[in-house]
C-alpha cells in the first residue's frame, strides 16, 4: 500500500496500527499522525526493537492495507 495513502488517512488507519501494535498507546498514534520515521521511533520504544526491525514491522503492516482500511467506521445507531 502507497504510504501517501495511509498517512493522508491516519484516523482510519490509527486503529488498525493499534490492533498490529498494541502497546502503542492513542496518545503515541496522534504524536505519529501517520509519519513513518515517528512511528517506526514508537516501535522502537516500546517494543524495545532496532530501527531496521521497526520498518520492516511497518513494511510488512502496509502490505496487508486494504481498501477497508480507508473506509469510515459507521456510527452505531
Amino acid at each position: 500500500m502507497n504510504w501517501d495513502r495511509i498517512q493522508g488517512n491516519w484516523k482510519q488507519v490509527s486503529g488498525q496500527a493499534k490492533a498490529q501494535w498494541g502497546k502503542l498507546t492513542d496518545d503515541d498514534l496522534d504524536i505519529v499522525a501517520g509519519r513513518r520515521e515517528e512511528m517506526a521511533g514508537k516501535i522502537q520504544e516500546r517494543y524495545g526493537v532496532a530501527k531496521e526491525e521497526a520498518h520492516n514491522q511497518i513494511a510488512e503492516w502496509a502490505r496487508k492495507a486494504t481498501d477497508a482500511w480507508f473506509t469510515p467506521a459507521k456510527p452505531k445507531e
